[in-house]
C-alpha cells in the first residue's frame, strides 16, 4: 500500500509562530517590522537570476537572523566579507562600463557610459573607506588647554571679563573716597551754607568803541 504524498511546502511562504496571548493581526504586524524578514523579502525578489526561483524565504530569514546575532555579539567577519565583495563588484562594474565607453563613437553615449563608470568607481572607493573604518576605527582625541606661567597671569575671555575688571577697579576708588570722608582729614559739612565769594574783582575798563551813526529816514 502506497503512502499518500505530502504536499511540497511552498518556498515563497513564510511560516510564523503565534505567541500565546497574541492575535493573528499582532503576529503579522510584528513580523512585518522585523529587519530580517524585510531584507529577506528584498533579497528573494532580486536573486532570481542567481539561485533560481526555488530559494526558500524562511531559510533566508534564518540566515539573516544568524548574521545579525553574530554582529550583535561582536563578530564582524560577515560584514567585512560583504564590504570586500561589494567593493570588488563595483570595481568590476567600473571596468566594464569604462571599456564600453571607449568603444562609443558618439559623444552622448560616451558621456553616459563614462558617467556611470565613474559613479561605480566612486561607490567602490566609498565602500573601501567604510571597510577601513570598520577594520581600524578612528580614536577621538580630546585636548585640554593648559595655562602655565611662572609669574602673575591674567586671561581676558571677552567683554564680560573686561566689564568685571573695570567694575572691580572702580569700586575700591569709590570706597576710598567714602572712607576718607568718614574717617580721614576731609570733612563733608552739609549743614552749613557756603558763602558766595567774589573773585577777579579788578576789571579793566573797556575802551569806548566809536560806531558809525546810522542816518534815519
Amino acid at each position: 500500500m502506497t503512502q499518500p504524498k505530502t504536499p511540497a511546502s511552498n518556498p515563497k511562504a513564510l511560516s510564523l509562530t503565534r505567541p500565546p496571548g497574541q492575535t493573528k493581526a499582532q503576529t503579522l504586524s510584528r513580523a512585518a517590522l522585523r529587519p530580517s524578514i524585510n531584507c529577506a523579502s528584498v533579497i528573494e525578489a532580486y536573486q532570481g537570476n542567481l539561485m533560481g526561483a526555488d530559494v526558500d524565504l524562511g531559510e533566508l530569514v534564518n540566515g539573516l537572523s544568524e548574521s545579525c546575532k553574530g554582529v550583535k555579539d561582536g563578530d564582524l567577519s560577515t560584514v567585512e566579507a560583504m564590504l570586500v565583495g561589494q567593493a570588488t563588484a563595483l570595481q568590476t562594474i567600473f571596468s566594464s562600463l569604462a571599456r564600453r565607453a571607449a568603444t562609443q563613437e558618439h559623444l552622448r553615449q560616451y558621456e553616459t557610459f563614462m558617467g556611470l563608470a565613474l559613479k561605480a568607481q566612486a561607490q567602490s572607493r566609498a565602500t573601501i573607506s567604510a571597510l577601513v573604518d570598520l577594520k581600524y576605527p578612528r580614536q577621538a582625541t580630546f585636548v585640554k588647554q593648559a595655562n602655565i606661567a611662572h609669574g602673575p597671569q591674567q586671561v581676558n575671555n571677552g567683554a564680560e571679563v573686561d566689564q568685571f575688571t573695570h567694575a572691580k577697579q572702580t569700586q575700591p576708588k569709590q570706597n576710598e573716597l567714602l572712607e576718607e570722608a568718614q574717617h580721614g582729614s576731609t570733612h563733608l559739612d552739609t549743614s552749613a551754607t557756603a558763602k558766595a565769594t567774589r573773585s577777579h574783582q579788578a576789571v579793566e575798563a573797556v575802551a569806548t568803541v566809536q560806531r558809525a551813526k546810522k542816518s534815519r529816514g
